[in-house]
């Protein structure tokens, strides 16, 4: 059985398991400043939005609260994915299956934009373009599966399924059962590819300012924002922050943070390696309702996330260990890798994906003048298109509209007020953690069939 509860406390790590504190941390702002744009949040899509503009010639300023990384951008399991598998249900009905096909389209164009972006910044950051795996644990989830890769093959998101036969003779563990394979993405190491967008725009000429907190901002022609020790003014104000953007008083009303969880094993050894076969390290995705993710990593670990979410009351996001999703994640390791035995646990963390109502991105423009953009409702799905969203946002920024842009703007559902909100919520969450379980059960009792 895995090790686990023993080690829980010391194994958590408040940064997540990808990256550390820096060892050169940008001074924080002081004074008063100005600029073209000021970014707010260094993550995927804040640096990539100033690098777009960097390169447009444009004088950049970004404020982040922590350091570059620190939220989902550095949290993440490292999935590039395109649109297969969305929650297509979700916003098919709602926007059309023409604006679906774009927005398809939106996802799949992320994959290549990170892709050709890894190699202009020079950025190692371990990618295995080996595609991706959306797999079933149990007979029951195959109707579910095919379904929706149907749907995405028809708004033009490649898929292929897999049987168990294939399966099996590409080197899938046997837990899973069959799957539609994606051929487009694969994995990565979001911290190292979120320290190569730090160090690219650095290089760029960005101004970073790190351990600055974003307090206010006054409106206009010019937009004034306001830090403890200083202030940055631009004629345009990008928020990149994700699921914190709540807090700052902005979209409270249209998307809402939740609490992702992840576990990392010890490094396996060749033995343990050799059973597990997975010759490709394709990143494994499953099909439950709450899915869960399962990787190899470039060290040779293990990394488990999501099997819980949770929703804060108030959409707060404290920086604090999640317990009980640690325990099912230790739980799902053990029943989806019985031949590794008794692995033990490296680490385990948590952090906050940004959901609207939709899955759907929300993108817009606030403020009299229409020159705040924002970026948010990244829904599990950022590595791609938050890195993409700061071509679009750049463009956007320069008169531009770009069609993708065009694509993404549609009316995001209206989230409830407190306490409804959470209730509703996390009422929905625990019966999707229910329904998720019976699936789990039926596969433990064929397993010991």
């Amino acid at each position: 059985m895995v090790r686990f509860d023993g080690q829980a406390r010391q194994a958590y790590r408040p940064l997540g398991g990808w990256v550390d504190k820096l060892d050169d941390p940008q001074p924080e702002l002081e004074g008063d400043v100005s600029a073209d744009v000021v970014v707010v949040g260094a993550g995927f899509a804040g640096l990539s939005t100033a690098l777009e503009l960097a390169a447009r010639g444009a004088k950049v300023i970004v404020l982040e609260r922590e350091f570059a990384g620190f939220g989902a951008s550095g949290r993440n399991a490292g999935y590039l994915a395109g649109g297969q598998g969305l929650e297509y249900d979700l916003f098919l009905k709602r926007v059309g299956r023409e604006q679906a096909k774009h927005i398809v389209g939106f996802y799949d164009e992320g994959v290549d934009y990170v892709e050709r972006k890894l190699g202009e910044y020079g950025i190692d950051c371990d990618y295995n373009a080996s595609g991706i795996i959306r797999a079933g644990v149990h007979p029951s989830q195959e109707k579910k599966l095919r379904e929706s890769m149907h749907t995405g093959i028809e708004l033009g998101s490649a898929g292929e399924f897999l049987d168990q036969a294939a399966m099996r003779a590409r080197g899938i563990p046997p837990a899973f059962l069959f799957s539609c394979y994606v051929p487009t993405g694969g994995t990565l190491d979001p911290g190292k590819y979120v320290m190569g967008l730090r160090r690219a725009a650095l290089r760029a000429g960005v101004r970073l300012c790190e351990n600055t907190a974003v307090q206010s901002w006054d409106e206009g022609a010019t937009v004034r924002v306001r830090t403890a020790r200083g202030s940055a003014s631009a004629p345009f104000v990008v928020l990149a922050t994700n699921a914190y953007t709540p807090q700052l008083g902005l979209l409270r009303n249209k998307v809402m943070p939740l609490r992702v969880s992840a576990l990392e094993t010890e490094p396996l050894s060749a033995t343990q390696l050799a059973s597990l076969g997975w010759p490709r390290r394709e990143g494994i995705v499953t099909s439950h309702w709450t899915m869960e993710s399962h990787r190899l990593t470039a060290r040779n670990t293990l990394v488990l996330t999501t099997k819980r979410l949770r929703y804060v009351y108030g959409s707060q996001t404290p920086n604090v260990p999640d317990e009980a999703s640690y325990r099912a994640l230790a739980k799902a390791l053990h029943e989806r890798f019985p031949m590794l035995g008794a692995v033990a646990i490296r680490s385990c963390w948590s952090g906050y994906i940004s959901f609207a109502y939709d899955a759907l991105p929300v993108v817009g423009e606030a403020g009299a003048q229409r020159n705040i953009l924002y970026t948010a409702g990244c829904s599990g799905h950022g590595v791609g298109t938050q890195s993409l969203m700061g071509l679009l946002l750049a463009e956007r920024i320069g008169g531009a509209e770009h069609p993708l842009l065009s694509a993404l703007r549609h009316k995001t559902p209206s989230t409830l007020p407190e306490p409804l909100q959470w209730c509703a919520v996390n009422s929905a969450l625990g019966v999707a953690n229910m329904l998720d379980e019976r699936v789990n059960r039926k596969a433990r009792d064929a397993a010991l069939q």
